[in-house]
């Protein structure tokens, strides 16, 4: 079988025109050159020079080849110079990502990604936590951007950033410019995110604490349909303010001073231990740092 060593020798003699000039270019001796290029001869059945009084020269079949063997010699530098760049990520990463990520800074991390790694093809997979967490165990999805942690022994993780909650209502319930009570909140069903997060068990708490019997939450997984309600009037919702920064500027929703603050929710990169994660943990810390730059001001 044919080696890079010889197909270096091979090229080497023919650029330099001599075994001793290949055996001092690649440090090592004169024999070892000749001794490569006789057993490439003797594998491929052909002379690849002509050895003579004035020295040697490329036979006709050596000429043809040595295109050839440059090539291979090209596409293995090219090769270890893709292995040892730090940008030289490529292929497919599945990228999960939670609704409120989406609506605030994903599209710097996806533009940063594509010039940054053009050889890399994002797939985007838009989900809730829960959804998201259950596609990454199963190995349905390579990363997930998403509120929290897991006890998974696998999974690794790097803290993202934080949102608030806020209570928000349409004017047109007239909730909005005082202050008031969770219990005020009582006549109607707050909108939210669905059943199985935490936004939602936090607002379930709340109300139950404020003595609300038998509360109506409306838990969804798009905030899209989260905000189209709660811009017609059916109740107040609780969502992260930056989804909805345009509608409050517009006046077309209102932030609420309600008396009981709800908890922050966290979100985190997380990806499952392997050992070849260069490109996810890559990603991950890409990431990061776009939502440190991106956080929300708190005064």
């Amino acid at each position: 079988m044919i080696d890079f060593k010889q197909i270096e020798a091979f090229v080497w003699v023919a650029e330099l025109g001599g075994f001793r000039a290949a055996s001092e270019k690649l440090n090592t001796t004169q024999p070892a050159i000749s001794q490569r290029i006789a057993a490439m001869e003797a594998i491929m059945a052909v002379r690849l020079f002509e050895r003579g009084a004035r020295g040697i020269k490329l036979t006709e079949k050596g000429q043809e080849l040595l295109s050839h063997a440059q090539r291979m010699l090209d596409m293995r530098q090219e090769m270890l110079r893709v292995a040892k760049e730090h940008n030289a990520i490529g292929g497919t990463l599945r990228l999960g990502v939670a609704e409120t990520l989406v609506q605030t800074w994903l599209h710097e991390l996806i533009e940063r990604l594509h010039n940054t790694y053009p050889a890399l093809i994002v797939e985007i997979h838009v989900d809730t936590t829960h959804v998201l967490r259950a596609q990454l165990v199963s190995h349905q999805i390579d990363l997930a951007l998403l509120v929290g942690t897991s006890q998974e022994a696998k999974e690794q993780h790097l803290h993202l950033c934080d949102h608030s909650l806020v209570w928000v209502a349409s004017p047109s319930l007239k909730l909005h410019g005082r202050k008031i009570s969770v219990s005020d909140l009582a006549p109607y069903p707050v909108i939210t995110y669905p059943a199985v997060s935490l936004p939602y068990r936090e607002v379930k708490a709340v109300l139950i604490d404020a003595g609300v019997k038998a509360p109506r939450i409306y838990g969804c997984a798009s905030l899209s349909t989260i905000v189209h309600m709660t811009r017609r009037g059916i109740g107040p919702c609780v969502i992260a303010p930056e989804v909805i920064a345009e509608e409050l500027s517009q006046g077309k929703l209102c932030l609420l001073d309600v008396g009981s603050r709800l908890p922050d929710i966290s979100f985190f990169a997380c990806w499952m231990e392997s050992p070849d994660n260069y490109t996810v943990r890559t990603v991950a810390r890409l990431a990061q740092e776009i939502a440190a730059q991106s956080a929300p001001s708190r005064s």
